[in-house]
């Protein structure tokens, strides 16, 4: 799996990633939408992996992934800024992933 920043995005990060002790994730959240299959893609800033998590090298800094989820991303992904908007965006050669991908910190384990 292939997952590059853009210089936008790295921009934005590196303030908010110089902070404290955080990792990136990339979270597959099913909360509310019905069922597992059913989720959107949420930028995470954690403290720690949790126990189904893998580590995917980038061009920027690691990024957290859980291996159960893998299936819902493509090979190759971009994480980039929605500038206007505030937010972040995943994106593949293929489709716009979440055009609106938030940043949430979480305190607590995600388990």
């Amino acid at each position: 799996m292939k997952i590059t920043f853009t210089d936008k995005a790295i921009e934005k990060l590196k303030p908010i990633l110089s902070q404290g002790n955080k990792q990136l994730k990339l979270k597959y959240d099913t909360d509310g939408c019905g069922c597992a299959v059913n989720g959107v893609t949420t930028l995470w800033l954690v403290k720690q992996a949790d126990k189904d998590d893998i580590v995917v090298e980038t061009n920027f800094v690691p990024i957290l992934l859980e291996k159960s989820r893998l299936i819902f991303y493509d090979e190759t992904m971009t994480i980039d800024t929605v500038e206007p908007l505030g937010c972040f965006q995943l994106k593949s050669p293929n489709e716009i992933i979440n055009p609106r991908m938030s940043l949430v910190e979480r305190s607590e384990s995600n388990e």
